[in-house]
């Protein structure tokens, strides 16, 4: 039998507890088409460079991350419970799902060899990376955009989703690009590159804030914000729960490539999640969650992204 637990912010919710697995190894997957990194001396983390993690290595399966999950008996991940389509709970059976919650479960289920073994701590933006810092959690899997700055703090999995930043407006607002928001306001959730990003490309809009996306969707129909602004795939989950809601899908103010958040001492980690990614590419386990929850919001086809291997900087 398996082993989920749920915790919101500090509560936990546990549920029914069962032991007896075999720890099945997760098999090295063939890879012709990876980019390696030139070798070297480490390159200078820059836009490009930014995407490049630790390639999968079947001794990860053993190592010191991997084992102490094991005799704990499950995985923590730190995942988001209001971004539907990507991590949300379903109001209907209580349990949180999406595409980020796929990939949790792949990399638990092939850490332990049978489905379950996860615990899904529900946290904020703000809270990824001290949480992965004080090695509080094992992984974040909250639409964790993968950049310079995170990775002097922690480690990345190889990009597993690649998004871009895009605005979503009211009908009939005017508003058709970002050369409209001068003096409009724009709501982005506290944590996230997306402030940063609007106050950058458009430093005469007004910057609202709030602790989640549901809070900027809230202030958007309370009429506190003119705008929401964050990654695609996030803003049409809210567009999803706004009829009179539209996202200007024409422009992409940024590039945002998702990876999965790791503690930077826990590399064999980052390691086997990379294998982990590369089977789901092989199996089409990838493209079967992407086609499940984002390919009909996205109107568009998706791929898996493909890695960057070599030295970090």
């Amino acid at each position: 039998m398996n082993k989920i637990r749920l915790f919101i912010g500090t509560v936990a919710v546990l549920a029914a507890a069962s032991c007896g697995y075999d720890a099945t190894p997760l098999p090295q997957a063939e890879v012709p088409a990876v980019e390696e990194a030139a070798p070297g001396a480490p390159p200078t983390c820059d836009a490009t460079t930014a995407t490049v993690s630790y390639a999968p290595d079947a001794s990860a399966a053993s190592g010191v991350s991997i084992s102490r999950i094991r005799q704990r008996g499950y995985l923590v991940a730190g995942v988001a419970a209001d971004n539907y389509l990507l991590g949300s709970r379903n109001p209907f059976n209580g349990q949180i799902e999406g595409f980020d919650i796929d990939m949790v479960n792949a990399i638990a289920e092939a850490i332990f060899g049978e489905k379950g073994h996860v615990q899904l701590r529900v946290i904020t933006a703000a809270d990824r990376i001290p949480l992965l810092v004080a090695d509080e959690i094992d992984i974040v899997a909250r639409n964790m955009t993968i950049n310079c700055t995170r990775w002097q703090q922690i480690a990345f999995s190889a990009e597993y989703f690649h998004s871009g930043q895009k605005l979503l407006v009211r009908k009939g607002s005017g508003i058709r690009s970002i050369a409209d928001m001068s003096g409009k306001r724009a709501c982005a959730p506290v944590g996230t590159t997306s402030i940063e990003n609007i106050q950058r490309l458009a430093p005469d809009a007004i910057p609202v804030t709030a602790v989640n996306d549901t809070g900027c969707l809230i202030k958007f129909q309370n009429g506190e914000t003119d705008a929401v602004t964050t990654d695609d795939t996030v803003l049409a989950g809210l567009a999803a729960q706004d009829p009179y809601a539209v996202v200007l899908t024409k422009e992409r103010l940024t590039d945002e490539p998702y990876g999965i958040g790791v503690n930077a001492d826990r590399t064999d980690l980052v390691r086997f999640i990379n294998g982990v990614f590369e089977r789901m590419r092989a199996d089409g386990s990838w493209k079967a969650s992407y086609d499940r929850w984002l390919k009909g919001p996205l109107q568009v086809e998706g791929s898996q992204p493909t890695p960057l291997y070599g030295r970090r900087p």
